[in-house]
């Protein structure tokens, strides 16, 4: 434990630590994306899918149980991500304190520069994700994973709440955009002959993962599910 602790004070520590939940929110968030998608299955099939997700593991796990280890795993997962990025920010102020004269930022893209900050943003937006879609605030006669597809179109016939969720899904594209190849960076599984690969992979997981999201939102939205 003390040999662990040690180990998070250091700068490789913390690097070491968001890639390994940023491993875990990135496996979380395909599948995560994957199951929204069911609902152009339609209302039986979303339902079913939402039934699987409270009954897994039942009667060896208690029902709901295995989704509630999940969310907290992601949640512990989430926080870890964010303070660690934090505590490298202040560590990278400090560490230059006069600053420099001139920021130059010819190999930095936008996506790097608010890694950090997208990042908690993401936080904030999980924390409302499940406010809205797990307790029901701002849904009309919410009624639990038993009417998931009418909770779904009720929560997105609201414009606000469109935005909002779009709005986060993109700070997740551009947060994946950079964090997935920082992230094999930092596991040392990039370098010469695969840096092209997983650069690829981040381009492609964050453009993808930003449409995936953004179709039910906008299918809800424009009538097409309903």
């Amino acid at each position: 434990m003390a040999a662990t602790l040690t180990l998070y004070r250091t700068t490789i520590g913390k690097k070491a630590v968001m890639a390994i939940t940023g491993f875990i929110g990135y496996g979380f968030v395909i599948l995560h994306m994957i199951g929204n998608l069911k609902i152009f299955e339609g209302a039986e099939g979303f339902n079913e899918y939402a039934h699987f997700l409270r009954t897994v593991g039942y009667p060896m796990i208690p029902e709901r149980g295995l989704l509630w280890v999940l969310r907290i795993v992601l949640l512990a997962s989430v926080i870890l991500h964010v303070v660690a990025a934090i505590q490298l920010t202040r560590l990278d102020w400090a560490s230059r304190p006069k600053g420099y004269r001139e920021t130059r930022r010819k190999q930095a893209t936008f996506a790097s520069l608010t890694l950090r900050w997208g990042g908690l943003a993401i936080f904030l937006f999980i924390v409302y994700h499940l406010a809205h879609f797990t307790f029901g605030l701002g849904i009309p006669n919410f009624g639990g994973h038993e009417t998931a597809y009418q909770n779904v179109v009720a929560g997105f016939s609201n414009p606000i709440n469109v935005v909002l969720y779009i709005a986060a899904v993109g700070a997740l594209g551009m947060h994946l955009y950079h964090g997935v190849w920082s992230m094999f960076q930092t596991l040392g599984l990039n370098g010469p002959r695969t840096d092209g690969f997983w650069r690829g992979l981040a381009t492609l997981s964050g453009i993808l993962l930003f449409l995936g999201f953004s179709t039910v939102p906008i299918a809800v939205i424009t009538g097409l599910v309903r």
